[in-house]
């Protein structure tokens, strides 16, 4: 799901980078923010970043969550 998230900001920044540097800024409050250019190269490498984090944090998470949920003897 968070590929998804990420094709779709990929694209507003490719779309109107301006803007999407603005917004950026003022969601992390950084003022002195250039809009960026997308390649093909960090697209990809981009995206597979993204869904390996998101696969780590969902594994982590679950192993957690059932470690916690065993019941202790």
């Amino acid at each position: 799901m968070l590929g998804v998230w990420y094709i779709i900001c990929a694209t507003a920044v490719s779309v109107a980078p301006n803007l999407a540097a603005k917004l950026f800024g003022w969601m992390v409050h950084l003022t002195n923010i250039t809009p960026a250019e997308i390649t093909t190269g960090g697209f990809v490498a981009g995206f597979v970043q993204v869904v390996i984090y998101t696969y780590i944090s969902a594994w982590v998470f679950a192993w957690l969550h059932n470690r916690f949920l065993k019941p202790r003897a």
